[in-house]
Order: structure tokens, then C-alpha cells, then sequence
């Protein structure tokens, strides 16, 4: 699930580079806080969070 959202962040720091936007506020949202967020949530994704299976998963094993 995080791998899903920092692909959205990444795709829309990648269309704001491309059209030249800086959504109005330049200082606190630009292309590289984006694509530190993209970061952040594919190191969740990585570290095991946002998985969607708790440990108290009960399946066959």
C-alpha cells in the first residue's frame, strides 16, 4: 500500500518538474520535498510497514 502511494507522490513530483508548477507555495512543497516524501514511503514499504497482513495473520501454514 505505501508502494502504491509513494508512486503517486513520485508521479506527481514528476509532473510538476515537467509542466513547471510550484503549487504555490515554492518554499515548502517543490519537487524535492515530493520526492522525499516518495522516498520516505517506499522505505516504509521496504521496512515491511503498510503491508497489509498483521501478525496476527491466521492462515494456513
Amino acid at each position: 500500500m505505501l508502494a502504491i502511494a509513494a508512486a503517486i507522490v513520485f508521479a506527481i513530483a514528476l509532473l510538476s518538474d515537467l509542466l513547471g508548477s510550484n503549487f504555490g507555495a515554492p518554499q515548502l512543497i517543490n519537487h524535492w520535498t515530493l520526492a522525499l516524501i516518495g522516498f520516505l514511503l517506499l522505505s516504509l514499504h521496504l521496512a515491511g510497514f503498510g503491508g497489509g497482513r498483521g501478525r496476527w495473520y491466521r492462515g494456513r501454514r
